[in-house]
């Protein structure tokens, strides 16, 4: 990607101030993190609308909020409630970063941000954007922030047709954010990339005939908006198929285990205890091995309750959850964190992947449970 001529960039930052700002200040939605100036709750927001629509965090952010008002309550706060109140929203490190920095702030910075963005850096989960954007709109600062809406914009300004999932493109254009950026409007400014991206430099067919910067946008000149930005092609996302034990023991209650707090996708998280099935196993087959390496158990199985098809970021899983008792041996952690037995009721005090959620409908949904119970408690 060419830098931008000093010609080039004054057309583009006059745009800025004479179309995109106003256009801005005039059709911008109208969010509950943009009535605040209070850092935690913007911080809150940033993190929650990373890889998730804007629709889908308001309640969440809501929700949080009203649990969580401060940093200080946060960070006394169980990790495991903040997880049920992320239930569901996906990318559940966002959540255990959160909670972890929420107690180096209280620790060491008397339960406030730090305006210093290379304090900030030092946090769990502040990356360059989560940096930029909390300086930027909770602190004034003029820093650029640089996310997939404003790198779409970008490169239809310019007709780049380089690969934007390449850290050097993003490099680049992060540069071509700070030449764009208007220093007495920063937090305006990158509001209004974004918004633009959004709303109006939408990935298929974007709103060109209505757009404030149409008149310096190389795509539209060229009529090729949808030619960019370039992409290399995704690789195949891979399937797993998975089984899981419903153990239900004769209190009527049911057998879940903790995933491990360090690492993985759903760490922390609680479940029905399985996994993923091999070559060659029937899932019977494979639930009964599972549950050997994960509690130490031998199982019977017995009637099928439910498959939930589910899709994460970087795979999909099919997932056949059938009952079952223990025959032998009782309940300890060889491959997990923690076991519990609950009962319907309480599955609400814990937090669950999607997929688990969907097992706990179909359980919700029985009009009785099966005559086939464990005798494990």
């Amino acid at each position: 990607m060419r830098m931008l001529s000093k010609e080039e960039a004054k057309k583009l930052r006059t745009a800025i101030r004479r179309r995109l700002a106003p256009w801005f200040e005039k059709n911008a939605r109208d969010l509950p993190w943009r009535r605040t100036k209070d850092p935690y709750a913007i911080w809150i927001s940033e993190i929650m609308l990373q890889q998730t629509r804007v629709d889908t965090v308001i309640p969440y952010f809501q929700r949080f909020l009203a649990r969580f008002p401060d940093v200080a309550t946060l960070a006394a706060a169980p990790l495991r409630d903040v997880l049920k109140l992320w239930e569901g929203l996906g990318y559940y490190s966002r959540a255990r970063h959160i909670h972890a920095a929420s107690q180096i702030l209280v620790r060491d910075f008397n339960g406030q941000l730090p305006e210093n963005p290379e304090k900030l850096a030092q946090l769990p989960g502040f990356g360059p954007y989560t940096v930029a954007a909390i300086a930027s709109f909770a602190f004034g600062q003029p820093l650029a922030v640089l996310d997939g809406n404003i790198m779409r914009i970008f490169t239809r300004w310019l007709a780049s047709s380089e690969d934007i999932g390449q850290q050097a493109t993003k490099k680049k254009l992060q540069k071509v954010a700070d030449t764009l950026l208007l220093r007495d409007k920063a937090a305006l400014v990158n509001e209004a990339w974004m918004e633009l991206g959004a709303l109006i430099c939408t990935p298929r067919q974007p709103q060109c005939a209505i757009c404030p910067m149409r008149g310096v946008c190389r795509a539209f000149s060229l009529k090729k908006m949808e030619a960019f930005p370039k992409k290399r092609k995704k690789m195949s996302v891979p399937h797993k198929v998975v089984g899981a034990a419903v153990i239900v023991n004769r209190k009527n209650q049911f057998l879940i285990a903790q995933r491990h707090p360090e690492g993985g996708l759903l760490a922390g998280l609680w479940e029905f205890p399985g996994g993923k099935q091999a070559p060659g196993e029937t899932m019977p087959e494979c639930i009964r091995r599972e549950l050997r390496e994960e509690m130490g158990v031998n199982l019977d199985i017995g009637p099928h309750l439910v498959t939930v098809h589910h899709a994460y970021s970087h795979f999909t899983i099919e997932l056949h959850a059938y009952f079952a008792k223990i025959r032998s041996g009782r309940p300890h952690h060889l491959d997990c964190a923690d076991h519990a037995w609950v009962t319907r009721e309480e599955f609400d005090s814990y937090p669950f992947s999607k997929a688990d959620l969907e097992i706990i409908r179909a359980i919700r949904q029985l009009p009785e449970l099966p005559r086939w119970q464990s005798s494990g408690t």
